[in-house]
């Protein structure tokens, strides 16, 4: 009882009330939300982010872990959800081989590696510590974040990081899963990190394939790019090739923005 008393009104007055309402679900109006709890108490947070292309829908608990990741935080305690715990969520953490969770509450899966639970703290910040004063600089950043990616089948590291028009750092990278219609690209990562922190739009966007010279976003990166950071200035940094400028519009003309669903 005492997992249900933390982690129960508290956190799902948290996820109600200051989480849930980032959600980004222009189709289904049905937003989202989860919360993932580290061992110092500290929280990250994730919310459902829709896409015109339904499929490329990123679910709130996936974002959450990703989010995660990328800060490379791993002492995962617990995963609280707004709405009970889907199948495909639950079959998500129990296939990723990097905790071992258990549903203990139709909203709440507890890490069984962790040895107890701590109290709710503060959220865990987003940002990176650095500023960015250049292309070159953000280029540096995100090269540096691709040691983070999660690329067990892969080995293909892939880091972003984004800048906000207030100055905000976030990082993203290529998360892997044994089911890989559930892998997430270090883009789609990182826009899922500012919807779920509410630090929309983006301004500019690095994006590093250290060992890929003729590496760009993916088609499904495209379309959440052209979305959700259309005027995003975007820079590709590929191997030796020296880094290519260019725009989420250029890289995806004609994008389907899905202006009629929903309607």
């Amino acid at each position: 009882m005492s997992i249900l008393y933390k982690l129960g009104p508290e956190v799902q007055e948290l996820l109600h009330e200051q989480v849930m309402p980032l959600a980004h679900v222009p189709f289904s109006k049905l937003p989202r939300a989860a919360l993932l709890l580290l061992s110092d108490g500290t929280w990250v947070p994730g919310v459902r982010v829709e896409s015109a292309t339904f499929s490329l829908v990123i679910p709130a608990m996936l974002n959450a872990v990703t989010t995660a990741l990328s800060l490379h935080r791993l002492d995962w305690v617990a995963v609280v959800s707004s709405a009970p715990v889907s199948l495909a969520e639950e079959a998500y953490l129990t296939e990723l081989p990097l905790a071992s969770f258990t549903k203990v509450h139709p909203h709440i899966l507890i890490n069984g590696r962790t040895s107890s639970v701590p109290t709710l703290s503060h959220r865990l910040p987003p940002t990176l510590p650095e500023s960015i004063t250049s292309p070159k600089d953000g280029i540096k950043k995100a090269r540096h974040v691709t040691q983070h990616a999660y690329i067990p089948e892969s080995h293909f590291p892939v880091g972003c990081v984004v800048q906000t028009h207030d100055g905000h750092v976030l990082p993203g990278v290529n998360v892997e899963h044994p089911n890989w219609s559930h892998i997430l690209c270090a883009e789609r990562n990182v826009l899922g990190t500012a919807v779920s922190y509410g630090l929309l739009p983006l301004k500019t966007i690095y994006l590093s394939c250290p060992e890929a010279p003729l590496g760009t976003p993916c088609g499904a990166c495209r379309q959440l790019l052209v979305e959700l950071a259309p005027t995003a200035t975007l820079w590709m940094d590929r191997a030796t090739n020296p880094p290519e400028q260019t725009s989420p519009d250029l890289l995806l003309p004609g994008a389907f923005r899905g202006s009629m669903l929903g309607s």
